[in-house]
C-alpha cells in the first residue's frame, strides 16, 4: 500500500433524477435525493479519492458512515459530493465528506475505509462459502 497523505480531497459530481430521488411523499414536487444515495455517493466519492493512490491488487472497502442530511435536493438540481482525507492509520481510512448543491450545504459527516488486498479479500468470502 502506498502512502495516503492527510488532505488527499476528491469531488463526485451528480444531477439529481428520479432513479436517485425518494418517491414515496406521494407528489411529483417533492421528489429530492434520496438519504441512501446520498450516502452511496459520499461513499464513491472517498473511494475515488484515495483509489489511485491503491496497488493494483488494492481496493476499499466502506466500514463506517457517520453522516447527517442538511437539506433537500430537488430532481434537476446538481449535487458536488466532496471527501477530504483526514486520518489514516495503516489500512484504515477515515474521510470528512460533504455534499453542496447548487444553494447549499445538504450533507456532512464522516465515512471510514479500510484498504483491502483484493485477491485475499475473494479468498475470504471463497471460504466463508463453504
Amino acid at each position: 500500500m502506498n502512502d495516503i497523505p492527510v488532505g488527499t480531497t476528491g469531488q463526485l459530481p451528480l444531477l439529481v433524477t428520479p432513479e436517485v430521488a425518494i418517491d414515496f411523499l406521494g407528489h411529483e414536487e417533492a421528489r429530492v435525493l434520496s438519504t441512501p444515495h446520498m450516502i452511496a455517493y459520499m461513499e464513491w466519492a472517498s473511494r475515488n479519492t484515495i483509489k489511485h493512490l491503491l496497488d493494483e491488487n488494492e481496493d476499499s472497502v466502506g466500514t463506517t458512515v457517520n453522516i447527517r442530511h442538511l437539506g433537500a435536493t430537488p430532481v434537476g438540481m446538481s449535487v458536488t459530493f466532496t471527501a477530504t482525507v483526514i486520518e489514516v492509520a495503516d489500512r484504515r481510512v477515515v474521510f470528512r465528506v460533504e455534499a453542496r448543491d447548487e444553494k447549499e450545504l445538504v450533507g456532512e459527516g464522516t465515512h471510514e475505509r479500510f484498504v483491502i488486498n483484493i485477491p485475499k479479500f475473494v479468498a475470504r468470502l471463497a471460504a466463508k462459502r463453504t
